[in-house]
């Protein structure tokens, strides 16, 4: 059902939610997504989970007091994209979107691309109408994404946000810049990595299970592109970066028909040129 690693307290964790969900006949659905259900959970996983509530109970169901069944909470606040976010008494994390039944359902099949449910029968925990399972049962076959379509997507977004990264160096903007680095354009690397290498499983979240997915040589030039927030660090990954990310686009520019802006690029590299 999944990975052996999983630690026994998040089995235990999601047996009990199984046991709860099905006493709250407020409750119509619980669908879970993440490691677990993709097999790869362990000791350091969240649960995280769809609660699908029926209609006429979501303005009053009490989100943390149903959780607080589960285990004593340590932290229960809704995040800021709406999901309930939660701590257990253990440490354990937990994210829980508090949904209508009577629409939430019907868009579990949209997220065709987006998630994977490789046993959506497992992924299903509650299903009182059977809505729910023939709509999980259409995120098990993995989509992954369509090459030349996503290479161009991945290539003109490292052309525009690396352009931002230099117009923030060029400013002065260190921290600014090192967020940049970091959270916006290394993702977007990591996925045309992934694309190139045939290793999209971990498609939506690209630094998973980095060292075990690519080679050798790419985590060289991930580590490269990394960076304290000091103005010389900075400045080098982003060189580094940027380099990366022209061999990456030129490599799928030789595998799919792709339109690069080769002078842009070059003059992106001059705004990153060291000075000295």
């Amino acid at each position: 059902m999944h990975s052996r690693s999983a630690c026994t307290a998040l089995d235990e964790r999601i047996a009990r939610l199984r046991r709860i969900a099905q006493e709250d006949t407020r409750l119509e659905g619980v669908l879970l997504y993440g490691s677990w259900t993709l097999g790869e959970a362990d000791a350091h996983s969240d649960i995280e989970a769809y609660l699908y509530i029926r209609d006429e109970h979501l303005a009053d169901f009490d989100g943390p007091a149903f959780l607080a069944r589960l285990a004593p909470l340590q932290l229960a606040y809704t995040n800021m994209h709406g999901i309930l976010a939660v701590v257990f008494d253990d440490l354990m994390r937990g994210e829980f979107h508090l949904t209508a039944a009577g629409t939430g359902i019907d868009e579990v099949p949209t997220w065709q691309g987006m998630v994977h449910l490789p046993r959506p029968d497992d992924a299903v925990l509650l299903d009182r109408t059977g809505r729910l399972t023939r709509a999980a049962r259409r995120l098990a076959a993995f989509q992954p994404p369509e090459p030349a379509a996503t290479a161009q997507q991945l290539t003109d977004e490292l052309a525009n946000w690396t352009l931002m990264l230099a117009h923030v160096l060029a400013r002065g903007e260190i921290a600014r810049a090192h967020a940049a680095l970091h959270i916006v354009v290394a993702p977007l690397q990591l996925q045309l990595c992934r694309l190139l290498r045939d290793s999209t499983v971990h498609w939506l979240t690209p630094s998973r299970a980095l060292e075990q997915d690519l080679p050798a040589a790419d985590r060289d030039r991930y580590v490269a592109t990394t960076a304290a927030a000091r103005d010389q660090d900075v400045r080098t990954a982003a060189r580094h970066s940027w380099r990366w990310s022209r061999d990456l686009a030129a490599e799928a520019a030789d595998r799919w028909p792709l339109r690069l802006p080769h002078g842009l690029h070059e003059q992106i590299a001059g705004l990153l040129s060291d000075p000295r």
